[in-house]
């Protein structure tokens, strides 16, 4: 690929609605780094990584006439469908009897691995800070960003209406935004 070709977002999705093979390679390129980083977060297994990172592109691939732009930025959508499909396959039963022969395996390993934990990934200190939000706030990000829960699953969990979810998402984001900036 001539790494010359950049595309704005519209051009990149016109390409791919048109199967572009070249483009797709342009949008592998650009954002599987960030995609990888965000499994491995969920999954803290290289392997497993890879795999749910291909099978996620393979599924971008296939269903990109789904991605609707008035539905919100490309990434958003690439980065949603990923995060699903790694929930999926956590809580999928072929994972979980997996998990647990490994453990088993492990377990002396285990004991030393467990120091990856979200305050590794947590540089910026998040955690910490919410404390300083509401606890009903608190309880919707700590769900969503360390948890790996969906606003819809959120929503049936907590048992409020997606809506009450999304605000006080949006708002609890904004109070960490000003907190980080201090």
């Amino acid at each position: 690929m001539d790494d010359t070709n950049k595309y704005n977002e519209d051009e990149l999705v016109a390409l791919l609605q048109g199967q572009d093979k070249q483009a797709f390679s342009y949008l592998y390129d650009n954002y599987a780094p960030a995609l990888n980083n965000i499994i491995y977060r969920m999954v803290e297994d290289v392997t497993l990584t890879e795999d749910i990172l291909q099978e996620a592109f393979v599924k971008i691939w296939l269903n990109f006439t789904s991605y609707d732009k008035s539905k919100g930025r490309l990434f958003t959508w690439m980065l949603n469908l990923t995060r699903n499909l790694t929930i999926d396959m956590l809580r999928s039963k072929g994972y979980k009897k997996q998990s647990k022969i490994s453990a088993d395996e492990n377990s002396v390993n285990n004991l030393q691995d467990n120091s990856f934990s979200i305050s590794k990934f947590d540089s910026m200190g998040i955690q910490k800070q919410l404390a300083n939000l509401k606890p009903e706030q608190r309880i919707i990000i700590d769900m969503a960003y360390f948890n790996g829960y969906t606003q819809d699953e959120i929503a049936k969990e907590v048992g409020i209406p997606l809506g009450t979810v999304k605000t006080r998402m949006r708002t609890a984001i904004i109070e960490l935004r000003k907190i980080v900036q201090k």
